[in-house]
């Protein structure tokens, strides 16, 4: 993707963070570190932690972090670890973060996935983005091939809602979807994103 659409991305994602009053974040899959690069400098945050299944990918992230002129705000922590076998010490926080995460999974692990998330590290707020298959047309991505080897499916915007609101109904949380990177008044945005919120925290709000 270019660099532009990455930046429309992490922009609108870093905002939905900031929306859900969250403190403690998890970023789940978060390779090279690019959306907590930019919490890092939020000092509403009381915790920041980075989980990926890559050693590789964190390192790359520690190397970056100590590249990082002054102090951040938030200090980030990094756990290795898969987020569909999360450890204890990956539960109760405010908000979990999937950035174009998901797409890379089995689809038959994604119920797998959803025990992980809901009822067992159980955050308050998730925010979940994956590609937009509806757009690879405006991509040059042909109809049989992903954008990415390494992506497992690609849903369009009617198959995401679906899964979606699934979630949000078998887990007690409101789900609002929107477009990402773009509105085309046909095929939407480039990606595609999900926010849930529990019942009762969106009750309080």
């Amino acid at each position: 993707m270019t660099t532009w659409i990455h930046e429309q991305r992490l922009a609108t994602v870093h905002q939905a963070v900031l929306d859900t009053g969250a403190r403690r974040v998890l970023d789940l899959g978060c390779g090279e570190g690019d959306l907590l690069l930019r919490l890092m400098h939020e000092s509403r945050f009381d915790r920041l932690v980075g989980v990926d299944l890559s050693e590789d990918a964190l390192d790359r992230l520690r190397s970056r972090l100590a590249e990082q002129t002054g102090p951040p705000a938030t200090c980030i922590e990094l756990v290795h670890a898969s987020m569909i076998e999360p450890p204890p010490a990956l539960s109760g926080f405010d908000c979990a973060v999937l950035l174009e995460t998901l797409e890379h999974l089995d689809p038959q692990r994604l119920s797998v996935l959803e025990t992980a998330l809901f009822q067992k590290m159980k955050p308050a707020s998730v925010i979940v983005t994956t590609p937009n298959a509806d757009y690879n047309e405006l991509l040059g991505v042909p109809a049989h091939r992903f954008r990415h080897p390494d992506h497992r499916f690609e849903w369009g915007r009617r198959k995401f809602r679906s899964w979606a609101e699934g979630v949000g109904q078998r887990n007690g949380c409101r789900v609002v979807l929107s477009d990402l990177a773009g509105a085309h008044p046909f095929y939407g945005g480039v990606s595609q994103m999900a926010v849930f919120t529990k019942e009762a925290v969106a009750a309080a709000r």
